[in-house]
């Protein structure tokens, strides 16, 4: 299997298309994970090689399309040709039956009002319902289950339903490393709707190394969809009880999902649950959340304690802020001398009115008021200095280190938020950053924005990062901000890529440029907009904070 689906010259996909995809993704689990699929799983991928082709084929379209119950009148593919006969052999082997009992529930979303009303007592009135409201009154009637063929006793249509739902998932999970992708990625990379960088593959290029890992991620995804499915917050964390893993992806995501149940206990007033939580999982601003329960509840010797030691070893910008603002709060209770307020560097204040509102938002107003042939203004917000990173750093970005790609659709590394990411990848990194020393950054940048044109990055906004905007920032922006901007990003690449101002305006003649936060009436700064703010201007980078009220 090639590490990159060559896009096809026509707009079309072969027939069968969705089979051979499929049919890659078992090649590449058998050849990559066979040593971590159970015995289903291997039964599976044997018989399935062996099945006719257009049995194989219905199979996949079946897994591809919603279910788990499917009319066969509303099954018609050319290319498979006889559906009945093509399910004969999923029939034997169970994989799907015609006999799987129903309620009137299910029955409804599967048939036509016009063919729910012959089920129901002839009633002239029955009409003018709404199909949800006959299903209900068919479901109160009749609310034992039994197969389509009893339901439906004059209907020619068989209803087949799939039970491999399950199976299927696991190796999908497998094959992605999550199941936030899907089948789709094979032909939206075909087609060219989706290109993905080529990064080779080697015999470590796996997500899970373990069967236990597999199990692990499964039980984190239903702890979540249980939580997302309104169980309540108590017994999601008793479902998830206290995981142990070796595994430092997982025990990050299984960290991720306890600090949101925690933040859920709090909301709830659970605070004694959602303090033990806090304390067990140790996710970015855990402690932080710690210290606003212990104020309130009064225990500001202990939320004092937590402070300090978050003082002495802030996690981010994000929690240095916050425990700042707790120390003052914290030290007035206790009796404590004050703490002394940290002057922050103002931006300069721009107050515009102008006639509105805009339609296309205020930060358009902006750009048209302020911009001219010789000076104008970009609305970049997050994606500017982000996409710049970006290009000059995506051979770091996207290194094949191990664990880092092992499928063909990465759009970023999976350890793009692991605490280790920069660090794994420093050399890489230096020298990306040492381009930053001479001009050869730009050549750089430009000749990757050039041979990278459309390929998925975390960082390129490829929409927004247009030719003329990439000259004007490269012949405006200093070298210098440049790197003072990479660097802040790489110190946390999940929190610092947020709260950058809206609006740049470039000056090409002078080769100087300014950044524009836009604040229309009743909006504020928010904390990370104001790191941001604070940041440019201690490194004495121009920014204004734009505050907009309307006019008739």
């Amino acid at each position: 299997m090639p590490n990159q689906p060559t896009p096809l010259a026509t707009a079309q996909p072969p027939p069968l298309y969705y089979l051979d995809n499929f049919q890659q993704a078992l090649d590449w689990l058998r050849q990559r994970y066979a040593d971590l699929l159970d015995s289903e799983e291997q039964h599976f991928m044997l018989h399935f090689t062996r099945l006719p082709e257009p049995s194989r084929a219905l199979l996949v379209r079946l897994i591809m399309r919603k279910g788990p119950h499917y009319r066969s009148d509303k099954l018609s593919y050319a290319e498979i040709g006889d559906i009945e006969q093509a399910a004969g052999p999923l029939l034997e082997l169970g994989w799907l039956s015609d006999d799987q009992p129903i309620d009137a529930l299910q029955l409804g979303q599967l048939l036509h009002k016009d063919e729910i009303l012959p089920l129901l007592p002839a009633n002239p009135g029955l009409r003018a319902l709404r199909k949800p409201d006959l299903i209900e009154l068919l479901h109160a009637a009749q609310p034992d289950p039994r197969p389509f063929a009893q339901w439906c006793p004059e209907h020619d249509a068989r209803l087949f339903t799939l039970h491999l739902a399950d199976l299927v998932e696991r190796l999908r999970l497998i094959f992605f490393g999550n199941l936030a992708q899907g089948w789709e990625e094979f032909v939206l990379a075909q087609l060219g709707v989706f290109r993905y960088e080529q990064v080779p593959f080697t015999a470590d290029s796996r997500g899970f190394s373990c069967r236990e890992d597999i199990e692990l991620y499964r039980h984190l995804h239903r702890c979540r969809q249980s939580l997302e499915l309104g169980l309540p917050t108590a017994e999601v964390v008793a479902l998830l009880g206290e995981p142990e893993c070796g595994n430092p992806w997982l025990r990050s995501r299984t960290a991720r999902l306890e600090f949101t149940l925690a933040r859920q206990l709090e909301r709830e007033e659970q605070l004694d649950a959602a303090l033990a939580l806090y304390q067990r999982s140790g996710w970015k601003g855990a402690r932080q959340r710690q210290i606003r329960i212990l104020e309130k509840r009064q225990q500001h010797q202990h939320a004092y304690a937590l402070v300090q030691a978050a003082l002495a070893a802030p996690e981010d910008d994000a929690e240095l802020q916050l425990v700042l603002r707790a120390q003052r709060r914290l030290a007035r209770k206790l009796g404590q001398a004050a703490v002394p307020v940290a002057v922050e560097t103002d931006s300069t204040r721009l107050d515009l009115a102008l006639p509105g509102p805009h339609p296309l938002g205020v930060e358009l107003a902006v750009c048209e008021h302020l911009g001219s042939a010789q000076a104008p203004v970009h609305y970049v917000e997050n994606a500017l200095v982000t996409g710049l990173f970006g290009l000059l750093c995506w051979e770091a970005i996207f290194a094949p280190l191990p664990g880092a790609f092992f499928h063909p659709f990465h759009s970023a590394p999976a350890d793009l938020h692991s605490p280790d990411f920069h660090r794994r990848r420093h050399e890489l990194f230096a020298d990306s950053l040492a381009q930053l020393d001479s001009d050869h950054y730009q050549h750089r940048i430009r000749q990757t924005w050039q041979r990278k044109q459309g390929i998925q990055s975390p960082f390129v906004n490829w929409s927004l990062l247009s030719e003329e905007l990439l000259d004007q920032a490269l012949h405006c922006l200093p070298a210098a901000h440049l790197r003072l901007w990479f660097q802040r990003l790489l110190l946390d690449l999940r929190g610092n890529r947020a709260g950058m101002p809206d609006l740049i305006q470039f000056w090409p003649e002078e080769r100087r440029y300014r950044m524009i936060e836009v604040k229309g009436p009743g909006d504020r700064l928010q904390d990370n907009q104001r790191r941001w703010l604070a940041f440019c201007a201690r490194h004495g980078m121009p920014v204004d904070v734009c505050y907009v009220h309307w006019t008739p």
